[in-house]
C-alpha cells in the first residue's frame, strides 16, 4: 500500500481520496503522536487556504483533534507560513494547514508542523500513519469534561502581517507593484503588507470564491501578470501560489524571474551585507545549472538536496544556513521563518531593488538561465516510484544521459504530490531539449499507464 504522506503532507482529491473520515483520523492520530509527551491538555492550531473543501476538512480534522482530548485553535484562511510562524509564537503544541498549494481546486491536503513550526520528519509521519492503519489501537477517547474544544481567532493574519513588515521594514514609497494572489490565502495579507510599507498596489486575482484558486493565475500561470505589469508600467509583479508559501516575480519588462534568480539576487546582496550565514545557499537538484555557475563565480557555497522544500530545510538546519529554496519559488529565510514564505521572499527582493536602486531586469542578470524543458508524464500514483524497473525506460534515460553529458543534464523524478513522473532536461538548444523531454515523457506515460 502506498505511503499516505507525500513530500508535502497528505494530498488527494477532496471527498474522494482525502475524505472527511481520513481528515478526522489524521486529527486523532496527529494529535496523539504530536502531543504524547504532554502532561497538560495540548492545543493544535489549524488554518486553511481558500478552496471550497477547506471548511469540510477543517471541521472533520478538528473533530478528530477534540475527540482525543486536545484543543484546536482555528485561524481560518491564512498563508501556510503564517501557521508555521504563529504555531511557534503562540507556543501551541502543533500546527496544521489544510491546503493543496498550487494544485487545482478539486485537490486538498493536510500538512503538520511541530511546536517549533517545522514540518514533521518522516519517522513521525510514519507513526501517525501506523496509528490510522491500526484503527487507532491504544488511543484513548475521553468523555465528559475531558473532550477537547475549538477556539476561533480572527486576528492571526494581522499578527503575520506585522511579523513580515517588522522583519523586512523596507520603504516602498513610490513603487508600483502588481500582485497576483492566485485567488488564494495571500489575497489579504500580501496586499495589506505591501500597502502598509508604502507601495502602490495593483492586486489581481484577489477575490477568492472557493472554486477559483490557482485557476489560470498565480505562480503556475504567469501570463496575465506579465502583461499587466507592462500595461500598468509597474516596477515589478509578484505572483503567489494558493497557500502563499512560494513567490515568483516579473520584471518591469514583463519577463519572469524564477526562484533561482530570486535566491541569487537576494543571496548575493545578503553576502555583501555580511548576512548570508557561511556564504551558503541550499538548493535542490532541480535548480538551473546557471544558478550553480553563478555560485561558483560569486564564491558562494552551493549545497544541493533532493527535490522538496522539506529536504532543503533539513540541510539548512544541519549546516546552519540562512537561505535556501527551490526554482519553483519556495524560499526559506531560516532566521525569520521555518518554512517557505512568499511574503518574506517578496519583501527581501524588493529590499534589494530599493537598496541598489536597480530595476529587477538588471538584478536578474546575476545568473544566466540555461534552457530547460520540464515535461510531466501522467502515471498511476502507486507506480510513479518504479519507472526505472522498466528496461525500455531505463535504457532511454541512459541514452539521454550520454547525449547531454558535459553540455547539460537529464533529471527524472516522481512528483511528491501528484500522480506524475517529471522529465527535466537542460541543454543549449531549447527546441532539441523540448523534443527529447517530450519523447521520453510520452514513452514513460505509454509504458506505465
Amino acid at each position: 500500500m502506498a505511503r499516505l504522506f507525500g513530500t508535502d503532507g497528505v494530498r488527494g482529491v477532496a471527498n474522494e481520496e482525502l475524505t472527511p473520515l481520513l481528515a478526522m483520523q489524521l486529527g486523532q492520530a496527529g494529535a496523539t503522536v504530536l502531543t504524547k509527551e504532554n502532561e497538560h491538555r495540548p492545543t493544535i492550531m489549524v488554518g486553511c487556504d481558500t478552496r471550497i473543501s477547506g471548511d469540510m476538512l477543517a471541521n472533520a480534522l478538528m473533530a478528530g483533534i477534540c475527540s482525543v482530548g486536545a484543543n484546536a485553535v482555528y485561524v481560518g484562511v491564512i498563508p501556510t507560513p503564517a501557521v508555521a510562524y504563529l504555531t511557534k509564537k503562540y507556543k501551541v503544541e502543533a500546527g496544521v494547514v489544510i491546503s493543496a498549494s498550487h494544485n487545482p481546486v478539486e485537490f486538498n491536503g493536510i500538512k503538520f508542523f511541530d511546536g517549533n513550526g517545522y514540518k514533521l520528519p518522516d519517522s513521525m509521519e510514519d507513526e501517525i500513519e501506523a496509528l490510522i492503519r491500526n484503527g487507532m489501537q491504544g488511543v484513548e477517547f475521553p468523555t465528559g469534561s475531558r473532550v477537547g474544544k475549538i477556539k476561533y481567532r480572527t486576528d492571526a493574519r494581522e499578527e503575520y502581517i506585522n511579523h513580515a513588515v517588522q522583519t523586512v521594514p523596507v520603504d516602498l514609497s513610490g513603487m508600483k507593484i502588481v500582485v497576483d494572489c492566485a485567488e488564494g490565502a495571500s489575497y489579504y495579507t500580501s496586499v495589506e503588507a505591501l500597502r502598509e510599507l508604502g507601495a502602490t498596489v495593483v492586486p489581481i486575482h484577489n477575490m477568492p470564491d472557493g472554486t477559483n484558486i490557482n485557476a489560470n493565475c498565480g505562480s503556475t500561470h504567469m501570463e496575465e501578470l506579465q502583461a499587466r505589469v507592462v500595461f500598468e508600467k509597474a516596477d515589478v509583479g509578484l505572483a503567489f501560489d494558493g497557500d502563499a508559501d512560494r513567490l515568483l516575480a516579473v520584471d518591469e519588462n514583463g519577463e519572469m524571474v524564477d526562484g533561482d534568480q530570486i535566491m541569487g539576487i537576494v543571496g548575493v546582496h545578503m553576502r555583501d551585507q555580511g548576512k548570508l550565514k557561511k556564504d551558503t545557499i541550499v538548493a535542490t537538484v532541480m535548480s538551473n545549472l546557471g544558478f550553480f555557475k553563478m555560485g561558483e563565480r560569486e564564491h558562494l557555497n552551493m549545497e544541493q538536496t533532493k527535490v522538496g522544500d522539506r529536504y532543503v530545510l533539513e540541510r539548512m538546519r544541519e549546516i546552519g544556513a540562512s537561505l535556501g529554496g527551490e526554482q519553483s519559488g519556495h524560499i526559506i529565510f531560516l532566521d525569520e521563518n521555518t518554512t517557505g514564505d512568499g511574503l518574506l521572499s517578496a519583501l527581501h527582493l524588493l529590499q534589494v531593488m530599493v537598496d541598489t536602486k536597480k530595476p529587477l531586469s538588471e538584478l536578474a542578470k546575476v545568473m544566466t538561465v540555461m534552457p530547460q524543458a520540464l515535461i510531466n508524464a501522467k502515471v498511476p500514483n502507486h507506480k510513479k516510484d518504479r519507472y526505472m524497473e522498466y528496461p525500455e525506460i531505463a535504457g532511454a534515460i541512459e541514452e539521454l544521459d550520454r547525449k547531454f553529458a558535459g553540455e547539460g543534464r537529464v533529471l527524472i523524478r516522481p512528483s511528491g504530490t501528484e500522480p506524475k513522473v517529471r522529465v527535466m532536461i537542460e541543454g543549449k538548444d531549447q527546441k532539441m531539449i523540448e523534443e527529447e523531454a517530450r519523447k521520453l515523457a510520452d514513452l514513460i506515460q505509454n509504458i506505465m499507464l
